[in-house]
């Protein structure tokens, strides 16, 4: 996973699972709180399915994880 930017209340992650690229924004939605989505990017869709943590990469890594669980070839 590629930390791409980073300010004091968004992270954005870049991640390929299974082959397909990924962009994940990380926001600080409290105290110890992060809330993990795909990014949203201009031109396309953007569905919320918000994962949580208490850091940013703990956030990032549960989407991630689903991904790549949901993801995977069948």
């Amino acid at each position: 996973m590629t930390t791409v930017t980073t300010s004091s209340t968004l992270v954005r992650f870049k991640e390929t699972i299974n082959g397909r690229a990924y962009v994940i924004d990380v926001s600080a939605v409290g105290r110890d709180r992060w809330r993990a989505q795909i990014a949203c990017l201009p031109g396309g869709r953007a569905a919320l399915m918000p994962f949580y943590g208490t850091t940013p990469d703990a956030a990032a890594q549960s989407l991630s994880g689903w991904l790549a669980r949901v993801s995977r070839a069948k």
